[in-house]
């Protein structure tokens, strides 16, 4: 279970504000770690919340906690993530109009469907409407997945496998 976890925005303030509206939650702003942070929180009992942090900034390993550095990043990465809402498509897509961010609605393989969401067209949630969580979690599974690595002849080790392997 994820918590929480950090992304970077050109404008942190309207960027949370924008995630708290795709999870009926609230925004504030976030001192702790760095001036001109904010905090978006899903207000779902669970604690779940994003840190948006300003985009000229990098995280060290501190002495006594994370420190955050002045620093040129790369605005596009590998990192991602799938974020329920309680939202239903329409309004999602709405969202994403008045805060200038695109969204399509993306098929996964045969699994599940995702609103992706690019925020400043650098980093992609995938935003999943109660629909869609229920179509991730009835088929995002340890069996499926080892199911559809033997259908590609890939073990579970990552390698090829052969047909006198298989046997």
């Amino acid at each position: 279970m994820i918590f929480h976890f950090s992304i970077a925005a050109d404008d942190p303030k309207r960027t949370a504000t924008m995630l708290a509206e795709l999870w009926s939650g609230k925004a504030f702003p976030f001192p702790v770690l760095g001036q001109g942070s904010w905090v978006a929180h899903a207000d779902d009992g669970r604690g779940s919340s994003i840190e948006v942090y300003p985009r000229d900034v990098a995280l060290y390993y501190g002495e006594r906690f994370g420190d955050l550095r002045p620093e040129a990043v790369p605005r596009n990465g590998p990192f991602h993530a799938a974020v329920a809402t309680p939202l239903g498509i329409d309004e999602v897509e709405e969202i994403g109009r008045r805060y200038g961010c695109k969204t399509r609605i993306c098929q996964r393989g045969p699994w599940f469907r995702v609103i992706e969401l690019w925020v400043d067209d650098a980093l992609m949630l995938e935003m999943m409407t109660p629909e869609m969580q229920r179509e991730y979690v009835d088929n995002v599974t340890v069996e499926n997945w080892r199911g559809m690595l033997a259908a590609r002849g890939i073990g579970e080790d990552g390698e090829p496998v052969d047909s006198a392997r298989a046997a």
